[in-house]
């Protein structure tokens, strides 16, 4: 209590997270401290170094073993534990014999001591006690508030009049998948090894990362593990995967490469532009421990690299010999990764140290011996480009608006369209990607009042209170007037029309709006795009699907037989009409894509082959290994 006000000013010194704890129940409990009883009635402890005469009552703290020695007369070490410092007696200046108290101090004493008692201080190390104090940063859950923060906070202002961290990040309890605390007496208690052996580590790690703010309380369960685990760790190891496959068939040796005559296209640019912004906010978070924001954007960073970057440019690493384009490709996915394993090294250990064992050490013995005593990584400004990442997400933004669309007309996405119309904001130089992306032979820029109706029904929870029996009428007059009442409403204004001689006057809020294609488009929409695909099938389009469709058809049977990704074929074939015509007119491009260094009709007799629905015509097909 005589340090109180102390205690306050020290506590609120420190960098608390969340700052809550700091102002509230840490602040709380010192607004409201009492003095601390330090001695316990224990055999086990730290014993009370005080002795007190046996005839006046005098006490004298003892403060080192050398004091302590002198004053008994002892030659050699002395045990300071029960019950043999209990032995260390000495004369007190009355006549009376100094004993111990046979008191131990509270286990929180020694907790609180920590910091100075780990290096001996003040008999040694006086250096590096005070180059190291006070911490930069200490961590442990909610309840020692109480506890260790609360004993090192009171010694630390006893003793040196300041706190003893600078930063605390307090954590929440881990509770089972229901909430409750976990106990052996509700029979909850989740063994870790149970999880840990089948997951691995890291999963465990990345689960608790990103399923919630480290400051609140945290779930613990096998499927939410493994869902968390799927998520990142297998992306992230699926494209790691394909990097090392595809490096080895070209022997492609980063080490060999001059990055600034490297030839980058505008998705490796934008990749490596994401990289950095990723490096940027990770390392701005960490220092912030924000531990919960940096390892999703992570998580993010990693979908955007497997299902956007990779998925977009897997034909560069297909094609034969080591054109610039192909090099750019493999030296921008090298970048991310051997980057990336130092991003996660302090999340994900074990997987950060494999891809970069496999990825840099292979082929640069020269490195670090390990990912984990690598510099982190730190931004590039050749790759800072904001206005690249802007235009990008636009491009996602229209790619994901015209997968919708697909969906909604049931066309597959191997089936060829003839265009993509987009309204809004949408940069054409990206109009190539964007084709890719949906199988369409053309972008269009348009507007969106052409391409998009309305079907427009009365909210009855709203319409029904305020008009009562004209509710039928009202459902009738929007369903013919549907595109001008939702294009006033969503405008920001109010319809208002008559029925049966009353005046009605609906909001957005009155309605329940629809969108809907043009005649032959299928149409999505968000606040300021829309997309419309174009669903009129010509024969030609129908041709293209169905070559789309034998191809990954053929692709499936390649591994199903166990051929590797680089072994050629002979491709035989038979069908009807129709699918003769596709291999007349797509016939070369399957071949290349299948590697088929012969494509022939079928004979009859042929063991291997697999019959196959291709978008409704009959066809066969075998594949043998050249």
């Amino acid at each position: 209590t005589a340090v109180k006000d102390l205690l306050l000013e020290n506590n609120a010194s420190v960098n608390w997270y969340p700052p809550s704890i700091g102002t509230g129940r840490m602040g709380n409990f010192l607004e409201n401290v009492i003095d601390w009883g330090l001695s316990r009635d224990r055999f086990w402890g730290t014993p009370l170094p005080i002795w007190v005469c046996d005839k006046c009552g005098k006490t004298e703290a003892i403060g080192s073993k050398k004091e302590l020695k002198e004053k008994c007369g002892i030659d050699g070490d002395i045990e300071l534990h029960k019950p043999y410092v209990d032995g260390a007696t000495y004369k007190c200046s009355c006549g009376g014999t100094m004993r111990r108290t046979p008191e131990v101090i509270d286990c929180w004493y020694d907790s609180g001591s920590m910091p100075f008692a780990q290096y001996h201080y003040p008999f040694e190390n006086k250096e590096l006690f005070e180059k190291t104090f006070p911490a930069d940063f200490i961590s442990e859950a909610v309840d020692q508030t109480r506890g260790w923060f609360y004993t090192l906070l009171v010694i630390s202002t006893l003793l040196f009049g300041k706190a003893p961290f600078k930063n605390c990040l307090v954590l929440g309890h881990v509770t089972d998948e229901q909430g409750r605390k976990q106990s052996k007496h509700l029979g909850n208690v989740v063994d870790p090894w149970s999880v840990l052996d089948v997951t691995g580590a890291d999963a465990v790690r990345w689960y608790y990362y990103t399923n919630s703010a480290p400051y609140l309380p945290s779930r613990f369960y096998m499927r939410a593990v493994s869902e968390s685990q799927n998520k990142f760790l297998g992306t992230l190891y699926n494209t790691y995967a394909f990097y090392v496959m595809y490096a080895e068939i070209d022997k492609f040796d980063p080490t060999k490469i001059k990055a600034d005559k490297l030839e980058y296209s505008l998705m490796d640019k934008w990749l490596l532009g994401e990289l950095n912004a990723l490096v940027e906010k990770v390392d701005s978070d960490l220092t912030a421990y924000k531990l919960y924001e940096s390892a999703r954007a992570v998580g993010e960073f990693t979908d955007s690299l497997s299902n956007w970057y990779v998925r977009r440019c897997r034909e560069r690493y297909w094609g034969g010999g080591m054109t610039a384009d192909k090099i750019a490709a493999f030296y921008t996915l090298y970048t991310t990764l051997q980057t990336l394993s130092r991003v996660i090294a302090p999340y994900t250990p074990f997987i950060a140290e494999e891809i970069y064992q496999n990825i840099v050490r292979s082929v640069d013995k020269s490195a670090p011996l390990s990912v984990h005593m690598t510099d982190f990584p730190t931004v590039d400004p050749a790759f800072a480009d904001k206005r690249l990442s802007v235009d990008m997400a636009r491009v996602i933004k229209a790619a994901e608006l015209g997968r919708a669309a697909r969906n909604k007309s049931g066309l597959k996405n191997r089936q060829t369209l003839a265009k993509v119309i987009v309204a809004g904001e949408f940069p054409e130089e990206y109009s190539d990607i964007l084709s890719d992306e949906l199988n369409v032979k053309q972008v269009v820029k348009g507007g969106a009042s052409e391409l998009t109706g309305y079907d427009v029904k009365p909210q009855l929870k709203t319409v029904g209170p305020k008009y009562g029996k004209l509710v039928g009428a009202i459902r009738a007059h929007l369903a013919e007037n549907g595109d001008v009442a939702a294009k006033t409403v969503l405008g920001g204004g109010t319809y208002e029309f008559d029925v049966d001689g009353q005046k009605i006057a609906l909001t957005k809020d009155d309605m329940l709006i629809a969108t809907r294609g043009a005649d032959g488009y299928s149409v999505e929409s968000d606040v300021d795009m829309t997309v419309a695909l174009d669903t009129t099938l010509t024969d030609e389009l129908l041709k293209e699907g169905c070559a789309r469709e034998i191809i990954s058809k053929i692709q499936t049977m390649r591994k199903n037989s166990g051929f590797d990704v680089t072994d050629r074929i002979k491709l035989y074939y038979s069908g009807d009409a129709f699918i003769n015509e596709v291999f007349s007119a797509h016939g070369e491009r399957i071949a290349k894509v299948t590697l088929a260094l012969e494509v022939a009709e079928l004979e009859a007799n042929t063991a291997s082959a697999e019959k196959a629905d291709i978008n409704g015509h009959d066809a066969t097909f075998a594949v043998e290994k050249c």
